[in-house]
């Protein structure tokens, strides 16, 4: 969910892990009392608090930052965190921050992507944030968030797994945005023709979830397309989405089960995109590609190479759930060399 940061790229400085928690101990022995600040700076030999989620292989850095309003690290140095050679490694670094003193909210969640830039929103990272508040013992059913997409409701399932209600998707095609000329109702782009940098010609559905999605049905994953080649092409394209775009591939399994692959902008390939998975259903949906699932349904399988999401759209509202698992995979400490 990625727009390229405008910042030069600056020399990787390795992170020396200075400790490490087993998993089963993670956060044992927390209370519910907020924890000792995780204010840095750039200085040489900060330490760094953290904990790493995954939600179906998308990991990400998490930041306890409960008591400040923006984020206590630079995009510059969470891109350093996520080099996977010389750091910490992940999708992304996730900042856990206050509510807005307007507004109806229980937290802040603010991303920088891999590459050092910030999405709107990032529904696996949502659920790894969810996860997160309530392992640092802030328990409840559900979580009010406060994203650059707009607010975001995280429920805590009893089966451990987390459905978050998405909000609304947004198909009028300027707002997603896109130049490519709308062709379906509601001002959207549907399965519209295009041809890529390559000379490659596709046919692309536009939807936003507060981030950029373009959605190419094809036939067959594993031969239809050049992922390498075709997932940069049509990401970069910015004379047809001006803020970049994520994109999705997706092959049609059954009427209830659809296959991806996700090149993320900012990030490249990733195990899974949330975001992505609740906007491939909505384009398969309005493309005639699928039904739409009754009430009460669990809704649309989604198999990412990380692993199953599953995507409801609800006609009664007009609004996308999705569920699926956030797991923590270790906690520690690091120092910025």
């Amino acid at each position: 969910s990625k727009a390229k940061s405008t910042t030069p790229t600056k020399t990787m400085r390795a992170v020396s892990f200075l400790t490490f928690l087993p998993m089963a101990n993670a956060f044992s022995s927390r209370s519910t009392h907020r924890p000792v600040s995780s204010s840095l700076s750039a200085e040489i030999g900060d330490s760094i608090k953290f904990a790493k989620y995954e939600g179906l292989g998308n990991d990400f850095i998490l930041i306890d930052d409960r008591d400040k309003a923006s984020p206590s690290l630079t995009p510059d140095q969470s891109e350093r965190l996520c080099n996977r050679n010389f750091c910490i490694g992940g999708d992304g670094v996730i900042f856990a921050l206050k509510a807005p003193e307007e507004g109806d909210y229980d937290f802040t969640m603010r991303i920088y992507n891999s590459d050092g830039s910030e999405p709107e929103m990032c529904g696996n990272g949502i659920r790894c944030f969810a996860q997160f508040l309530k392992d640092l013992g802030e328990d409840a059913e559900s979580y009010r968030i406060n994203t650059l997409a707009g607010p975001i409701i995280p429920v805590m399932n009893p089966d451990g797994t987390i459905t978050v209600d998405m909000g609304e998707p947004i198909l009028d095609g300027p707002t997603v945005p896109t130049t490519l000329a709308p062709n379906s109702e509601h001002n959207s782009v549907l399965e519209q023709t295009h041809t890529d940098k390559n000379g490659k010609e596709w046919k692309i559905s536009l939807v936003s979830m507060g981030n950029p999605h373009a959605i190419i049905f094809v036939d067959d994953l594993e031969t239809d397309i050049d992922f390498e080649v075709d997932g940069p092409a049509l990401e970069g394209d910015t004379g047809a989405f001006p803020a970049k775009t994520n994109v999705e591939f997706v092959q049609v399994l059954s009427p209830t089960h659809l296959k991806m692959k996700v090149w993320e902008r900012g990030a490249g390939p990733t195990l899974a995109c949330g975001t992505g998975t609740c906007a491939l259903v909505v384009a398969a949906i309005r493309a005639g590609k699928i039904p739409r699932s009754a009430p009460g349904k669990e809704g649309v399988r989604v198999t990412l190479p990380g692993g199953d999401l599953f995507i409801e759209w609800r006609e009664e509202n007009n609004k996308i759930y999705m569920s699926g698992p956030a797991t923590l995979s270790f906690q520690g400490t690091a120092s910025m060399k």
